[in-house]
Parts: structure tokens; C-alpha cells; sequence
């Protein structure tokens, strides 16, 4: 008995040891990456990664690699793995929804470059914008909120998101196919480089139904202690109550929100300032 439990603790030891290798550095690693790392036979590492994509707490991406989960951030969702950002962004949010009533979104950045919605406070009127999937991983290039943090990247991590291919799992759509577009839904690489340099600078960015009809965003990007982008704050309405006039309008008091939750976390207007240099264009 005893020693089946120390078996079975000794299991998650290990789990947890391949989920810590994982890292803004490394969000995507191989069967072998991740043996050499933690000291475990490739056929060990095997097996805890399928017991682990099984539960969600991995995923494997197009290439065969492996990067975290949803699971995980679901778990945050729900408050089973407390994160400072949902501490300090949940009182933000509620204010701002009482100040628009229109929902707030809060989206957090993958390891993978992607984001995922993590957290909702939805507005009052009986139509309105609800987020319904959590924890799914979206391309960054979709989606106001994506764009903000896509924005502040570094230039050569942006580069390499705008040469994948964009697919999406969204209302309407199947899992890895392509979302619908519409005329407002630029995704072209050359298009979206110069949209990057104007949310850049305003730390703002639009979205006109670009991942659900008839729905408008404002978003901002929101930066940790170190200074680096982590997740990003949104308003989110029907188009009818979200006029091009009511989107400048919105657009400082979520950028206000979004540095409020930010200066919670740590975050300097001089740290910030200067990683963003990194996010320009190489002169040339």
C-alpha cells in the first residue's frame, strides 16, 4: 500500500516537473527537449505527456511538440490556481463594466503566442457580448485584444506569429478551420504590420466583427512587473451601440483600466517604454 502511493506520488512529482519546463522561452518543446530536462527515459516522458494531454494540462501543436494546456487556465478561471493578474484585473473590470455597461474581458498571453479568454463581467442589457470559451487558445491576429498584445511583442516574436497560418476555434467555426472574415477583418501580414505601429503607439487597439458578428472591441494590453505584456482588457458590445465615435470614446477609459490593473502588477511607464523599443521594426 505504502508503496504504491509513493508510486503514485512519485507520477506527479514527475507530471510537475515536465509542466515546469515549460517557460515564455520555451512555450513549445519535443518528447526529447523535455527527457534531457528533466532526466526522465524518453519512454517515461511518453507516457506522462499522454496521460497529461488526456487531462488537458498539454496540448500537442502542429508540429508534434508540446505546450501547456487549457486546463490550466480554466483552473485560474474558477480560482483552483490564484493569479495575480485575475486579483488585480476583477475590481478593474467591475468598475468599468458599471461605467459603460458593456462586458469586459480580460485575455491572458500564452507561452504558445497565443491568448485565451480568462475571466468575463458582462454587461447588464439583455444583449449584450458573453464570452463562452475559456482557456481556448486564439491567433493573435484575430481579435482586438489579440492585437494589442501582438503589438508589444518583440519585432522579431511578431514576425513569427504573421507567418502562421490563421485558424481558429470560434462561434461558427470548427476547431482548425479558418474564420469567417469580413472587410474590416484584415489578415494580411503587410496590412497588420501597419496596424501594429498605430496600437503600438496608443497602446489601443479595434475590432469590427472580426471573430463574432455584429460585435465591436476596444482592448488594451496590460504588463506585469517585469514590464512585459501578459494579458490584455477589452469592452465588448453590439455593433448598433458601438459606433465608430463610441469606440474613441471607450478607447482611454479601457487604456486607463488596463494601465490601472497594470501599475498593480509592477509595471513602470519607463520599463515599459523601453521593452517597447524592442517591438519596433529594425531601422532599414
Amino acid at each position: 500500500m505504502t508503496s504504491g502511493r509513493r508510486r503514485g506520488v512519485q507520477s506527479i512529482d514527475r507530471a510537475v516537473a515536465i509542466l515546469r519546463c515549460f517557460d515564455t522561452a520555451h512555450p513549445e518543446l519535443g518528447i526529447s527537449d523535455l527527457a534531457r530536462r528533466t532526466g526522465l527515459s524518453t519512454s517515461t516522458t511518453h507516457r506522462l505527456l499522454s496521460a497529461l494531454q488526456d487531462n488537458r494540462l498539454v496540448r500537442q501543436s502542429r508540429d508534434r511538440r508540446y505546450a501547456l494546456g487549457p486546463l490550466l487556465l480554466r483552473l485560474a478561471r474558477v480560482g483552483a490556481a490564484p493569479a495575480s493578474v485575475l486579483d488585480a484585473a476583477r475590481p478593474v473590470m467591475t468598475r468599468l463594466r458599471d461605467e459603460v455597461d458593456e462586458t469586459v474581458g480580460l485575455h491572458v498571453l500564452l507561452p504558445t503566442r497565443e491568448r485565451a479568454v480568462i475571466d468575463q463581467v458582462e454587461s447588464r442589457q439583455p444583449l449584450r457580448r458573453t464570452y463562452t470559451e475559456f482557456g481556448a487558445p486564439i491567433p493573435l491576429p484575430l481579435g482586438a485584444p489579440g492585437k494589442v498584445l501582438l503589438a508589444a511583442l518583440p519585432y522579431d516574436v511578431q514576425e513569427a506569429v504573421l507567418a502562421r497560418p490563421i485558424t481558429a476555434t470560434s462561434p461558427g467555426n470548427s476547431p482548425g478551420t479558418s474564420p469567417a472574415t469580413s472587410p474590416a477583418d484584415p489578415t494580411e501580414p503587410d496590412v497588420l504590420r501597419k496596424q501594429l505601429v498605430g496600437i503600438r503607439r496608443r497602446n489601443v487597439a479595434f475590432s469590427r466583427a472580426e471573430r463574432t458578428s455584429g460585435i465591436r472591441t476596444v482592448a488594451s494590453a496590460v504588463f506585469d512587473g517585469a514590464d512585459l505584456p501578459v494579458a490584455s482588457l477589452s469592452v465588448s458590445a453590439p455593433a448598433g451601440r458601438m459606433p465608430e465615435e463610441r469606440m474613441e470614446e471607450y478607447a482611454p477609459l479601457v487604456v486607463a483600466a488596463a494601465w490601472s490593473i497594470s501599475e498593480q502588477l509592477g509595471a513602470t511607464r519607463e520599463g515599459v517604454a523601453a521593452y517597447l523599443t524592442r517591438a519596433e521594426p529594425p531601422p532599414g
